[in-house]
């Protein structure tokens, strides 16, 4: 998502660079949303996988529409708007088939069966491997699983963002169903990283606005204490412990530049005991986190959230 405008202007060499050194590093799953540049980020992904596309599972999601200045228009699950999506996707990537198709976020005005069954019809066409969701509930879960299986939840699960740890992980564990974790850096804050170009989203989190980002300083300073004093870096001791949640959790990073990414995958070789876990988790409590993950608009409609 970062590569294609949402934290500001992003360097598309760069973008490629970094790319090929994560599937050259091991890393095997890239996610993707057909509305993250409006199609920009699948067309950079298809030039980047370009005799590559082997080494990579592709997760999608779709249905959320955009204006032309870039603006948020709703969402659409329709059956025949999925068809419609993933044909533009599949063109966009160059591929003949998606691993992980998943609707962005919950349509209220369509039934998830009815979402889910076209995105079922798409796997026996051969078009798509596998059906995922994103940021929904225990509720529609359960009825997007009864009609067919769902393979992954991609949900905000960090450190200060431990919400899904109450019903929807326990549901997960009893569905067999996996997580794929975004925003493990809670967008960069963990990080200590500010928005500072014009176009980075994350100006208008609540997280990051300046009274909240002065109070969530005293958890940063918490990370970082932790990790000095394990002779890591703060990022590395972040994704560590989403880690160590569960084999069945996945963590999606957001990084851009190869820097990043070096950054990120040393987190593969922190390795943390079940008491070093409950210490970082007693010194950042979830409860202290100052402001929500998403505006008041927003978090009132993700079905998630409910």
């Amino acid at each position: 998502m970062g590569m294609s405008g949402m934290y500001g202007p992003a360097d598309e060499r760069e973008s490629i660079a970094t790319i090929h050194a994560a599937l050259e590093a091991g890393v095997t799953l890239l996610d993707t949303g057909d509305y993250y540049g409006a199609g920009h980020n699948e067309l950079l992904i298809g030039r980047a996988l370009q005799g590559r596309r082997d080494k990579a599972l592709l997760s999608v999601k779709f249905g959320a529409l955009r204006t032309p200045d870039g603006g948020w228009s709703g969402m659409d699950a329709r059956p025949a708007a999925v068809k419609n999506f993933v044909g533009y996707t599949l063109t966009r990537l160059g591929v003949d088939h998606i691993d992980i198709y998943r609707p962005g976020r919950f349509d209220p005005a369509v039934p998830i069966e009815e979402t889910i069954g076209a995105i079922a019809e798409l796997i026996k066409a051969g078009y798509v491997r596998h059906i995922g969701l994103s940021e929904v509930g225990p509720d529609t879960i359960r009825r997007a699983h009864a009609v067919h299986p769902i393979a992954d939840l991609q949900i905000e699960y960090s450190l200060i963002s431990r919400g899904p740890e109450a019903k929807i992980f326990p549901l997960l564990a009893e569905l067999g169903i996996g997580v794929t974790a975004y925003g493990v850096l809670s967008r960069g804050l963990l990080s200590g990283s500010l928005p500072a170009e014009k176009g980075d989203f994350r100006a208008y989190l609540p997280r990051f606005r300046s009274e909240n980002r002065q109070r969530n300083q005293e958890l940063i300073d918490a990370i970082v204490k932790l990790s000095t004093e394990k002779g890591i870096r703060p990022v590395e001791l972040a994704i560590a412990w989403v880690l160590a949640k569960g084999d069945h959790i996945v963590p999606v990073i957001g990084a851009r530049k190869r820097t990043q990414l070096e950054e990120s995958l040393g987190a593969l070789r922190v390795a943390l005991s079940p008491a070093e876990v409950a210490r970082i988790e007693d010194a950042v409590p979830a409860s202290r986190v100052a402001g929500t993950r998403y505006d008041e608009h927003q978090m009132k409609i993700l079905d998630s959230e409910r």
